[in-house]
C-alpha cells in the first residue's frame, strides 16, 4: 500500500567525469557521453563522491551569488538555479533532475519502508503477454518497483511518491547498490549482516540459499555501525541536498532494517500490523502466477540490471502527487524531450484513494498526457474487500490482488465518463496474468 495522493564488480566500467548528458544510444538503456576507466571500488566511490561534489558546491555557490535565478555552469555543462528547487531543463545531473521533477511533500501515515502486496508478481505475466518492454517505467513505493523494471527493462525510470521518506529510502537504496559487488552482498549491506565469503561463490546461489545465510547470520553491532556510516558517506556523494533530519531519517531507515532482518514488514502509524502483511523474506520468495521465482534478486543478471540503472543515475527518486499539477507533467515533458515513451506505470492502490477524494480524474489526465505506446500498461493493486466480490484476478490465500490494464484503454473509459466507482476501476480492461494453461501457483 503506498501513500494515497501521489505514484560490478571493481573492474566494472565507471564515471570517472561529472554526471553526464544522457543521450540515445544501443539496446538495453540511455548510455552517458562521458569519459570512462577501470576502477576499484574505493576508486570508483571516489570518483562518484568528486563529480557530485562539484555539482553540489555549484548549487551552494548559485544559491549564494547574484540575484534571484541567476544561473551558473554546473558540471553536466547545464545550469544550476539559485534555488535547487527551481532546477532547469537543462540540469540533468541525478541531483538536477530530482529537483526539477519534485514537487513539496505531503503525508501519509506509513513509513512504506516494504512493500504489503504480497501478490505484486502476479502481474508480470500480464506484462509479458501485452509486450511491456523498454521505454519509462514509473512507479510508486520502495523497492517492489525494481522487480517491474528487471522484468520490463526500461531505458529510464523514476520513483514518484507523496512522501519525502520515500526520496530517502530511494536514496539509501541507491547508496547500498554503489558499494554492493553482488546480490549477497547488496543484501549483506542492507540487513547490516558480513556478507557471504568467498564472495565468488555466491554470485549464481539460488536465492533461498541466501536468504538461509542471512537468517543464520547476526547483525553484529560494529559491523553494522560501520556499514550504516559507510552507506550514509555514500548518500552525501550523490548531490541532492540533505538536512541534518533527512539523514538522520535515511540512518534510522537503515537502522530499522537491520534491526529486523528479513522479518521486516510494512507498518502504519495509525492502523494494527495485518497478519497478511507479508515479510521481506516472503517479498524476496514470492512467485509469478506461472510459479516462477521473479525478484530482481532472483538472478546476478536481473540484478545487474537494476544496479546499473542505479549507478548510471537511470532511477530518479520523485517527490510528487499523482493527481497534482507538476510532478507527472515534469515527467512527461522531459520524456518528450528525451524521445521515450511510457512502457508500465506502477500505481499500486493508489487509485483507492484518489477515487475517493475526488481527484482522480486529475491523475487520469496527468496519466494520458505521458508520451506512451498502445502496450503501455498501469499496474495496480487493490486489498480485500476493495477488489469486490471473487475477483477473477485473486489468487486463494492472498489478501493483495495485482492487475493489469492499458493506459489507453484506462483513458478511453475515463473520457466516457466510465469510472464512477473504484469497483469500475478494478473491474474493467482487465489484462489476466494467468498463465494460458489457466493453472495459478499458491504461495507454499
Amino acid at each position: 500500500m503506498t501513500p494515497a495522493i501521489v505514484g560490478m564488480t571493481a573492474s566494472r566500467r565507471v564515471t570517472v567525469a561529472a554526471p553526464a548528458l544522457f543521450r540515445r544510444g544501443a539496446p538495453g538503456g540511455i548510455l552517458f557521453t562521458m569519459r570512462r576507466t577501470r576502477l576499484p571500488a574505493a576508486g570508483r566511490l571516489a570518483s562518484h563522491a568528486a563529480s557530485r561534489l562539484i555539482a553540489t558546491l555549484l548549487v551552494v555557490i548559485a544559491a549564494g551569488c547574484g540575484a534571484q535565478g541567476a544561473a551558473v555552469p554546473d558540471a553536466t555543462g547545464g545550469t544550476a538555479r539559485q534555488d535547487a528547487r527551481h532546477a532547469t531543463a537543462s540540469d540533468t545531473s541525478f541531483a538536477g533532475l530530482v529537483a526539477r521533477l519534485s514537487e513539496p511533500g505531503g503525508y501519509f501515515d506509513t513509513d512504506n519502508l516494504v512493500s504489503n502486496e504480497a501478490s505484486y508478481l502476479h502481474a508480470i505475466g500480464a506484462l509479458r503477454a501485452l509486450g511491456v518492454r523498454g521505454g519509462a517505467f514509473v512507479g510508486v513505493g520502495p523497492d517492489q518497483n525494481f522487480s517491474y523494471i528487471a522484468a520490463v527493462r526500461p531505458r529510464i525510470a523514476f520513483m514518484v511518491d507523496l512522501r519525502r521518506d520515500n526520496l530517502l529510502e530511494h536514496l539509501l537504496l541507491k547508496a547500498i547498490f554503489e558499494r554492493a559487488e553482488s546480490r549477497a552482498d547488496y543484501l549483506a549491506l542492507l540487513f547490516g549482516r558480513p556478507a557471504p565469503r568467498p564472495a565468488s561463490e555466491w554470485r549464481d546461489r539460488p536465492l533461498q540459499e541466501i536468504v538461509e545465510y542471512l537468517d543464520a547470520t547476526p547483525a553484529l553491532p560494529d559491523t553494522a555501525a560501520d556499514t550504516r556510516a559507510q552507506v550514509l558517506k555514500v548518500v552525501r556523494t550523490f548531490g541532492v541536498p540533505l538536512s541534518q533530519a533527512d539523514l538522520s531519517t535515511i540512518d534510522r531507515f537503515h537502522a530499522s532494517f537491520i534491526a529486523a532482518g528479513l522479518d521486516l514488514r510494512f507498518t502504519s502509524l495509525n492502523r494494527p500490523s495485518r497478519s497478511y502483511y507479508p515479510t521481506y523474506r516472503q517479498l524476496l520468495l514470492e512467485r509469478d502466477l506461472d510459479g516462477n521465482q521473479a525478484s530482481f534478486l532472483v538472478t546476478e543478471d536481473a540484478f545487474r540490471f537494476v544496479q546499473q540503472m542505479q549507478r548510471h543515475d537511470r532511477v530518479i527518486p520523485v517527490v510528487g502527487d499523482l493527481a497534482g499539477e507538476h510532478a507527472l507533467r515534469e515527467i512527461g515533458r522531459l520524456l518528450r524531450e528525451r524521445g521515450e515513451r511510457l512502457s508500465a506505470f506502477y500505481a499500486s492502490n493508489v487509485e483507492y484513494y484518489l477515487m475517493r477524494d475526488g481527484s482522480f480524474e486529475r491523475f487520469v489526465a496527468n496519466l494520458a498526457a505521458l508520451p506512451r505506446t498502445p502496450s503501455s500498461a498501469i499496474i495496480r493493486s487493490c486489498f480485500g474487500w476493495t477488489c469486490g466480490p471473487a475477483h477473477p484476478e485473486t489468487v486463494p490465500s492472498y489478501y493483495s490482488t495485482q492487475l493489469v490494464q492499458t493506459i489507453g484503454s484506462l483513458v478511453d473509459e475515463q473520457a466516457r465518463g466510465g469510472y464512477r466507482t473504484y469497483a469500475d476501476v478494478v473491474s474493467k480492461h482487465v489484462v489476466s496474468g494467468r498463465s494460458t494453461s489457466g493453472s495459478v501457483v499458491a504461495p507454499e
